[in-house]
């Protein structure tokens, strides 16, 4: 069962007709998951892509390697590159992209700890980026990260 905020944030698209796609490397389709368990679902979602190694970024998405070498795969320069390539593979009216680190293992470091999430959010009319630091585990980060999205969504779509 998805939360009160996926719930919110998916009734908006369906009454305002907008689709929704999902390009997802930490979260690994959990988020396309969690908005199609909506009664709304079908208005409003176009579908994901989870993209968790960077060959896909590459190879699917267009994400070019100088930015993956540079910024590392979990980043707000790689999230926006996502976000771009996912835009035009689903020309949806909102368009998610999400990185971070969820668990060790990454490239963390003092200034990005485990739990940093990037997330770029891409409408027709213009897109956003964001930095959020979660805590918890990989599971809750996740669904931190989810619900903080639709939030963002949200509020986007209710100041239009």
């Amino acid at each position: 069962m998805c939360s009160d905020k996926v719930n919110t944030c998916a009734n908006l698209l369906s009454d305002r007709k907008l689709q929704i796609a999902f390009i997802e490397s930490a979260t690994a389709g959990r988020m396309c998951s969690e908005f199609a368990l909506t009664e709304c679902s079908g208005d409003i979602l176009l579908g994901g892509l989870a993209c968790y190694s960077v060959p896909i970024k590459e190879q699917l998405l267009k994400v070019p390697d100088h930015l993956i070498k540079t910024y590392t795969p979990e980043s707000a320069e790689v999230t926006k590159a996502l976000a771009q390539g996912g835009s035009q593979l689903f020309n949806a009216d909102v368009t998610v992209a999400v990185t971070g680190l969820t668990c060790t293992g990454g490239s963390e470091t003092e200034e990005k700890p485990v739990g940093t999430m990037f997330l770029h959010i891409k409408y027709k009319e213009s897109e956003k980026a964001y930095r959020e630091v979660f805590k918890g585990t990989a599971s809750e980060i996740i669904l931190q990260t989810i619900d903080r999205t639709a939030e963002l969504i949200t509020e986007h779509l209710q100041e239009r």
